[in-house]
């Protein structure tokens, strides 16, 4: 799209906005008149193509909006077009963040909810959600500690739709998995050292990936055991190990887990369809799950549950038979994910089609579980080319919600990441909802974490102590 400004704006943003959000007006050329005072801001645009002008006038909002003429640039582009989206034109991962910042710039909910509807078009529905999550999300945030995820970059198999740092522990790069674990034994004693010297404290621990219970046995008790024996757990407030596939786990390694202090973990089918999975590159026996579940809720673990919807040729009915089957598990976290591709992923490469799907049913079914379930939303986010434009969406049993989820997704803690493809954080707040994050990330390929271990945990202290 061939764009004129009479102001000097960020056109990169600009043009990332009309790819995503329309995808269908690329060949148009358009033309800004962008006026600004203290009171207001009005903007004009004109298309060549529709030979049409229309207008957006909004009152200044000072710091309340994040570069309020270029946020209007875009939003305006919605109007010119006719382009409803639930979620309006908040295109970002993470639209909470939006409504915190309007709160802490000391509007009131009322007045938020106005300035979401009316400045951002989001629609009734998804502001009802973005304030339930942010009322319970306002409840655990807390800047005086920092979280800790440690990355285990290994799987049985790829599922096709991943994009995170995985790699298949019998494939290729399964030969490093020996010298990953010492070299992660090594950094955890590193970044203990560190830790005892760091001003703040960890309050909550999660094992991702990869699937940590890939690890074998002995080497999940020494990681576990070297962990302990290093890092200071007294403040942490919660130990998540995500356990996502039954065919990793057995009751050594559940018992192996508890010992050491994990409280909650992550078992995920994604979906109870074994052809969907099967599609996707993803084993899964039933009769097994059923085992770790219960094996799993004997030993007192709080636990999780993933589901997709939207995986390759599902349908409606099978995805509603799924949400059947979750009736039969006493679960107290429900995750559910709108399939987005990523260009990372097998699926991205091989085929984006869509199977067409009843989402409203689909909801209404879902609704229902929750209910039944006493499962209620505590944090979410979005993503790029997701279906439909849905979030992903975390439910709890109350009292039950995951703090690092809450603190992760809304970049509120430090973030010391240890393992592969880990990547650090460090939240400085700039001005009021505003915070500057630098990172730091660890190689998600085991063979170079390994080889340049001693050096990145080198530069990852030297981010932290810089903004201590």
């Amino acid at each position: 799209m061939k764009i004129e400004l009479n102001k000097e704006l960020n056109l990169r943003s600009i043009e990332e906005f009309i790819r995503v959000m329309l995808p269908d007006k690329l060949e148009d050329s358009i033309k800004y008149n962008i006026l600004k005072n203290e009171e207001k801001i009005t903007i004009t645009v004109y298309s060549k193509n529709l030979d049409r002008e229309i207008k957006f006038e909004y009152e200044n909002l000072g710091e309340k909006i994040e570069e309020q003429e270029l946020a209007m640039s875009k939003i305006i582009l919605l109007k010119l077009y006719d382009k409803n989206y639930s979620w309006g034109s908040l295109m970002g991962v993470r639209p909470t963040k939006v409504l915190r910042r309007l709160l802490i710039n000391n509007c009131s909910y009322e007045e938020a909810r106005k300035i979401l509807k009316n400045f951002y078009l989001v629609s009734d529905e998804k502001i009802n959600l973005m304030e339930t999550v942010v009322k319970k999300e306002l409840e655990f945030l807390d800047k005086e500690h920092i979280n800790m995820y440690i990355g285990i970059p290994f799987c049985p198999t790829k599922c096709k739709y991943c994009s995170f740092a995985s790699y298949e522990i019998n494939g290729g790069v399964g030969r490093f998995y020996n010298d990953f674990v010492e070299a992660l034994l090594e950094e955890i004693e590193i970044m203990g050292k560190f830790l005892k010297t760091y001003n703040k404290k960890v309050s909550s621990i999660y094992f991702g990936g990869g699937t940590p219970s890939t690890v074998k046995e002995i080497d999940l008790e020494r990681i576990l055991k070297k962990l302990k024996d290093n890092i200071d757990t007294s403040q942490v407030r919660e130990f998540t190990f995500e356990a996502g596939r039954e065919d990793t786990l057995n009751v050594e390694k559940l018992e192996i887990i508890k010992k050491y202090g994990v409280d909650r973990i992550s078992l995920n089918p994604q979906s109870f369809n074994i052809e969907t999975l099967k599609r996707v590159n993803r084993k899964f026996n039933r009769e097994n799950f059923d085992f770790i579940y219960k094996k799993a809720k004997n030993l007192g673990f709080i636990i999780n549950m993933d589901f997709i919807i939207g995986l390759p040729k599902e349908s409606t009915e099978e995805i509603l038979n799924t949400i059947e089957e979750i009736k039969k598990y006493d679960i107290d976290n429900l995750t559910i994910h709108s399939l987005s591709f990523k260009r990372a992923s097998k699926l991205f490469k091989e085929n984006q089609e869509r199977e067409d799907i009843d989402r409203v049913i689909i909801e209404k079914k879902l609704e229902k579980l929750l209910q039944e379930k006493s499962l209620y939303p505590y944090y979410m986010y979005r993503q790029k080319n997701i279906i439909e434009w849905g979030e992903n969406i975390g439910y709890s049993k109350l009292g039950k919600e995951s703090i690092f989820n809450i603190e992760m997704i809304e970049e509120n803690q430090n973030t010391l990441a240890l393992g592969g493809g880990g990547i650090s954080k460090i939240v400085v707040e700039e001005k009021k909802g505003i915070d500057y994050i630098e990172r730091y990330i660890n190689p998600k390929d085991p063979a170079l974490y390994i080889r340049e271990l001693k050096k990145r945990c080198q530069d990852k202290i030297a981010m932290f102590n810089k903004y201590r």
